[in-house]
């Protein structure tokens, strides 16, 4: 087959580029490019689609054809879309409908052959899906990653603040093209029962489609890279990580507590991710205290206990409220935080951290998949993972665990479930081998593609059209985006809160 995947915002490049280090390089585009990958090992040829970029600031996205090495069955295609310049994702929307979708069009006429069909991935890409199909009646899937309704939920839009945020935000675009997406696709892919039952039904999406409707969702979780995450250490930078590790600790850490296993927290500086939910629950346990010390990887930022001026303002706050608990908890001595940056550098540190016995905690408030701690447990690392969101599905099933699930809000759980595995080598060692095989068995991009291609073979096949459904009609802004047809704040609030 040949298959087109839509993803205009963030970019693509053989070097991965500031994946990452911007919000609009993020999650996605490792999923993207992994089932890409996957697929076109399947036999399959697959175009990535997305916006071309001619600006100093970013010279890694000016050309219009690039490939990633030893996989001649994946291009990627960069068209224009609006100004040169690189945009932030919450901009393109005008210049998807008059540019970037009427390039793709051009793009396939010149080569006189489309793909069969795309898949569309965030809110602007399931847009420009809908709108080739009107022109070519070819069929796409949509998968979100994330929708609107919800981080609408999580910042707290009221009536009140509505109209304000959404001069930046662009709820009202993103809401309308998502129930386009989600009612015109041929299927849309999530990556856990929780997602398709929880976000889809939301109130904002009534009438676009029914989340019970099994014809029109496939559950498929995203895989782990075992090329760079593994027990086996694969990387060239395995030595260097371990020495930056023991100087961070050698910093941090008197002599005799630096060979202890340790707490490993891996996520950005995020309220969100609880990390002070993490270190109440440290703070509380004597004597997971004396057993282990508690390491934050931070990313870009380097020393940032002992320097938060060099973080944004933003993980600036939190770092003043996490150093004031080490302070009144008298932790110094006993946590250490530091930067590793980039995916091979981070495998290299859990595997060197599992040779003692660590354990890898995300105690997130909520995780719509929770890709990490998968990315631990296949170096072999124990984990302690949030209940709230997908982990409970990729880590338990019916009566078997594969990691410990915790209650975020409740640092005494939390402490609990580090005991459980610190305390214990040999539940430390069940779980790190139980964890590994899980992650082999149901959570590879080889599987992640095979469940996709399961989807799209049939529609090929059956040439499920949306035709033979109730279409929402297209909003005049998404056929010309003009001013005067911009989508009201009111559209919206009839939705959101009807």
């Amino acid at each position: 087959m040949h298959l087109a995947f839509l993803n205009p915002q963030g970019n693509f490049d053989p070097r991965d580029s500031y994946w990452t280090e911007h919000p609009d390089f993020g999650g996605q585009l490792v999923y993207v490019k992994q089932l890409s990958l996957a697929i076109a090992e399947l036999g399959h040829r697959v175009d990535i689609l997305t916006r071309q970029i001619i600006d100093p600031e970013w010279l890694q996205f000016a050309e219009g054809f690039d490939a990633y090495p030893n996989a001649p069955g994946v291009r990627i295609l960069r068209l224009p879309a609006g100004p040169p310049e690189f945009l932030r994702k919450e901009a393109l929307w005008p210049h998807l409908i008059r540019d970037w979708v009427p390039n793709i069009l051009a793009f396939y006429r010149r080569e006189t052959a489309f793909p069969q069909a795309f898949t569309s991935h965030y809110a602007d890409g399931g847009l420009s899906a809908v709108l080739i199909q009107e022109q070519t009646g070819l069929p796409f899937t949509f998968t979100a990653h994330s929708l609107g309704a919800q981080k609408m939920d999580k910042i707290g839009v009221t009536p009140g603040n509505l109209a304000e945020l959404d001069k930046n935000l662009h709820f009202s675009r993103r809401i309308l093209a998502e129930r386009l997406s989600m009612n015109r696709s041929a299927v849309n892919i999530t990556s856990t029962h929780q997602e398709r039952f929880e976000q889809y039904h939301h109130l904002a999406y009534r009438g676009a489609v029914d989340a019970s409707d099994d014809q029109r969702f496939a559950v498929i979780p995203p895989g782990v890279d075992l090329a760079i995450f593994s027990t086996e250490g694969r990387s060239t930078q395995e030595a260097s990580v371990q020495r930056r590790i023991d100087q961070n600790l050698a910093r941090d850490l008197p002599q005799e507590r630096r060979a202890l296993p340790a707490i490993v927290a891996s996520s950005r500086l995020d309220s969100k991710k609880n990390h002070l939910g993490l270190i109440r629950a440290y703070a509380a346990s004597q004597s997971l205290q004396a057993a282990s010390n508690l390491i934050l990887i931070t990313g870009a930022l380097q020393d940032p206990l002992h320097h938060p001026e060099q973080a944004p303002p933003a993980e600036r706050q939190l770092l003043e409220q996490i150093r004031q608990q080490v302070e009144a908890a008298s932790l110094w001595g006993k946590i250490s935080a530091f930067g590793l940056q980039g995916q091979p550098a981070l495998a290299a540190a859990y595997r060197y951290l599992a040779a003692r016995r660590s354990v890898f905690a995300l105690t997130a408030l909520y995780e719509p998949f929770g890709l990490a701690p998968l990315e631990a447990m296949a170096c072999g690392l124990p984990v302690i993972v949030t209940q709230n969101g997908g982990p409970s599905e990729s880590l338990r099933e019916a009566d078997q665990e594969f990691g410990v699930l915790v209650d975020p809000a409740s640092p005494a759980d939390i402490a609990q479930g580090l005991q459980r595995l610190l305390l214990n080598q040999e539940a430390w060692r069940s779980f790190s081998q139980r964890g590994r095989q899980r992650v082999l068995e149901r959570y590879t991009w080889e599987r992640t593609a095979a469940g996709y291609l399961s989807v799209i073979e049939p529609i090929l096949v059956e040439s499920r059209a949306p035709q033979s459904r109730h279409l929402l009609p297209i909003h005049p802004y998404f056929r010309d985006p003009q001013p005067s047809n911009d989508i009201t704040v009111a559209e919206i609030e009839r939705l959101y809160w009807r």
